[in-house]
């Protein structure tokens, strides 16, 4: 999943010369919490919320509204953005920006094409939409996390049984991480599979698979079958 199918284009900006009441008009009118400040068709900062909040609050200490208003009007975005700018390339996958975003602590990033140009922005939100996508979220159906062998063929074996009993796959996504040597945690997102049939899956299951838990979004029922 590249940053190129899922961030946010095209990038709305703002220019280093314009004020910070502009800035703050911008954010308000498109709902969004982060600019790419430009100059000359290149970004030379990035300005968010957070740092027109900051600028506020230093600023307008001890002013009555109007004098506030007119400050606002008058302070430039190029003296309250941030300048060291961390950018990430349209051809990185989602889940690089969010490593990237996490070792930063930002909540989004200008994204480049392969000349350098500013091409959109990605944000903590974009990768929201990426993982509900990824995971079949939004299809309301069954999710089933289960410890099987780390053998050719285990996964097939779990992913046949969902189909023998009507269920098609709306995504399977597995890690090493947290399982025993020579275990892997597998995670199945399925929908079609009629409720009353879901017991015999599971028992058909078992005979492959540990089970751990069980979550029907459809009915939001959960169950606890041994903790991973």
């Amino acid at each position: 999943m590249l940053i190129r199918y899922w961030m946010s284009q095209p990038a709305i900006t703002i220019q280093k010369n314009d004020s910070m009441q502009q800035a703050v008009n911008v954010m308000q009118a498109n709902h969004i919490r982060l600019l790419p400040v430009m100059n000359k068709g290149k970004i030379c900062g990035i300005l968010t919320d957070r740092d027109l909040k900051r600028a506020s609050a230093s600023d307008a200490t001890s002013l009555d509204v109007h004098e506030l208003l007119y400050l606002i009007a008058k302070i430039k975005v190029a003296d309250i953005m941030t300048r060291d700018v961390v950018t990430v390339h349209q051809d990185l996958t989602m889940e690089e920006a969010a490593d990237i975003m996490l070792d930063h602590k930002i909540s989004g990033a200008p994204v480049l094409d392969g000349s350098e140009r500013l091409c959109g922005v990605i944000t903590q939100s974009d990768i929201f939409k990426a993982m509900i996508y990824l995971t079949g979220l939004k299809k309301r159906g069954i999710h089933i996390a289960i410890l099987l062998p780390d053998i050719p063929g285990s996964i097939m074996g779990v992913a046949n049984i969902v189909r023998e009993f009507g269920g098609r796959l709306a995504g399977i996504l597995t890690t090493y991480e947290r399982a025993p040597e020579g275990f892997r945690n597998v995670y199945l997102r399925f929908t079609d599979v009629s409720r009353d049939r879901v017991q015999d899956m599971l028992n058909a299951m078992k005979e492959k698979a540990t089970l751990l838990y069980m979550v029907d979004h459809r009915e939001n029922q959960r169950t606890i079958f041994r903790n991973p």
